[in-house]
């Protein structure tokens, strides 16, 4: 881990100096006011060993990310009856496309992009009132983190419940196909609740364990998921984890990943470690922009690509 620890020191260092950092979120006021300067990085091993740096400690919106618990969450609930309501194929399209939705006549083509998380959290939803659906992921977030105080920020919650005009657009029309079963509004709040999610990259590194590790948190020896259905959320992650800029994540980074457009990204190096990064300003495929960067450097510089060295 010695080795692990300076290489992380040194990315943080090189990201710091760089310039060209994206744009921030600035169609949600409240991530427009994020300071694009910050960057963190925590990366934590099979034996528990965190090798941390930066801004690693200071919470984020995590946004998008979220949806990769909501999946584990529904598929715990229904299984691979999800599949029927939600794809699993790479969108190639902006996130919030409703073009492509139309085109596949309310089917979302996955559970990353925005129509399929919606639909994913209308799954998680049937079960419940709104209130006890969002304390259901919260609280699932806390126990693998296990930190009890990680919360939602009810700003930004607020703020894009205000201006998430299109996927109120996108919610309405798969509740046209019958995708959506629950009030739509209802859906929607439980959505923007749940990507307001506020974590640190250390945070975010111990909630992610379970995926790399056959779906068992290693600290604990207790299976969050069966290590099949962890190979599958993997593999999802990898093919559409980064809308369309999943190919060039993959290519370059080689590794299974969730971008949010916080500026967030968990990677998930199978049998070695979770990885979370934060740099709050995004490509234009809406991924983080020094963060994708930084796990091209770690995982060359580490040998870590599920693809080879």
């Amino acid at each position: 881990m010695s080795n692990l620890e300076t290489v992380v020191t040194e990315i943080v260092d090189e990201m710091r100096q760089r310039t060209d950092r994206g744009e921030v979120a600035r169609y949600i006021p409240e991530l427009a006011r994020v300071d694009p300067g910050q960057f963190g990085l925590a990366v934590i091993g099979a034996d528990g060993t965190v090798a941390a740096a930066g801004d690693c400690d200071v919470p984020f919106s995590i946004q998008s990310i979220s949806k990769v618990f909501t999946l584990t969450l529904a598929l715990g609930m229904v299984g691979d009856r999800l599949w029927q309501r939600v794809g699993r194929e790479p969108s190639g399209s902006p996130f919030n496309s409703v073009v492509q939705l139309e085109y596949e006549r309310g089917i979302p083509r996955n559970p990353f992009i925005n129509a399929g998380a919606i639909a994913v959290t209308d799954l998680i939803l049937s079960r419940h009132q709104p209130r006890e659906a969002l304390g259901e992921i919260l609280r699932f977030m806390q126990f693998l983190a296990q930190d009890t105080s990680i919360t939602i920020d009810e700003a930004v919650a607020a703020s894009e419940h205000r201006t998430g005009f299109r996927n109120v657009a996108l919610a309405n029309y798969m509740k046209s196909f019958g995708v959506i079963d629950n009030p739509v509004e209802y859906t929607l709040g439980v959505y923007f609740h749940h990507c307001a999610i506020s974590m640190t990259c250390r945070q975010l590194a111990v909630a992610g364990r379970f995926l790399a590790h056959s779906g068992r948190d290693p600290s604990t020896g207790l299976s969050v998921v069966q290590a099949e259905r962890a190979r599958r959320i993997n593999a999802v992650m990898l093919t559409c984890g980064h809308y369309d800029g999943s190919g060039e994540f993959a290519y370059r980074v080689g590794l299974p990943g969730k971008s949010g457009v916080g500026g967030g990204i968990l990677a998930v190096a199978p049998g070695r470690a979770s990885i979370a990064v934060w740099a709050p300003g995004l490509d234009a495929a809406g991924n983080s922009h020094l963060g994708r960067i930084a796990l091209e450097r770690l995982t060359k510089r580490l040998g870590w690509s599920i693809f080879g060295e």
